[in-house]
C-alpha cells in the first residue's frame, strides 16, 4: 500500500479490521457520560483496547481501505465540478480557449458540464478526470488535477474534499 497505519485511518474509505481473523467487527473500550442538556449519553474518551466480536479476542487493529468508494467519491466530487458546483475548486481555460469567444466558451462550459462518454480508453482509474470533446470543429481536452487547500502540492486524499482543492483545466488540443 505504500502508506502507514496512521496515513491509511485518516483517509475517506478507511476501515478497521481484526488482525487476528479479518473480521469487521470490531468494537472499542470508551467511557460515556450523561448529557443533561441533550438527555442522552455521549462519548467521553475512547481507550486503546479493541475487541474483535467475530472472534472474541482482544486484538490489535489493522487499518484497509475500500478503493472502490474512494474511486466512485472521487468520480462524483469530479462531476460535480464540471458542473459548476463544489468548494475549493478552480477552473482554468487556456488562452486559446479564451481568444476564440464568449459563445464559443459557453458552449464548451456545457459540453464539459455534460460529458458522460467515459471508457476504460479515456477514464482508466474510474475517476472522472479527464475527458475530450468537439465544440465547433475544435477539439478540447479537460482534466481535473487536485492539489493540498494551499495550492503548493498534491493532494494527500483526493477522495477528501476538507483536503483537496481540485483545478480543472479546459485547453485546445493543439495546445497540449
Amino acid at each position: 500500500m505504500g502508506q502507514n497505519e496512521t496515513d491509511v485511518a485518516m483517509m475517506v474509505g478507511a476501515y478497521p479490521i481484526c488482525g487476528d481473523c479479518g473480521s469487521r467487527d470490531v468494537v472499542r473500550d470508551a467511557w460515556a457520560e450523561w448529557n443533561f442538556a441533550v438527555g442522552d449519553w455521549q462519548l467521553k474518551t475512547t481507550f486503546d483496547q479493541f475487541t474483535c466480536d467475530g472472534c472474541g479476542e482482544n486484538i490489535t487493529l489493522i487499518w484497509r481501505l475500500d478503493e472502490a468508494f474512494r474511486t466512485q467519491r472521487i468520480a462524483r466530487l469530479n462531476d460535480a465540478l464540471r458542473r459548476g458546483e463544489g468548494e475549493a475548486v478552480t477552473v482554468v481555460i487556456t488562452s486559446g480557449v479564451q481568444a476564440i469567444g464568449r459563445e464559443f466558451l459557453h458552449e464548451v462550459n456545457h459540453a464539459v458540464a455534460t460529458f458522460e462518454d467515459f471508457s476504460e480508453g479515456n477514464d482508466p482509474h474510474k475517476e472522472h478526470d479527464f475527458g475530450a470533446v468537439d465544440v465547433q470543429g475544435e477539439k478540447l481536452f479537460w482534466k481535473v488535477d487536485y492539489f493540498d487547500p494551499s495550492l503548493s502540492r498534491h493532494s494527500c486524499d483526493a477522495a477528501d474534499p476538507t483536503k483537496t482543492h481540485r483545478v480543472l483545466t479546459i485547453m485546445l488540443a493543439s495546445e497540449y
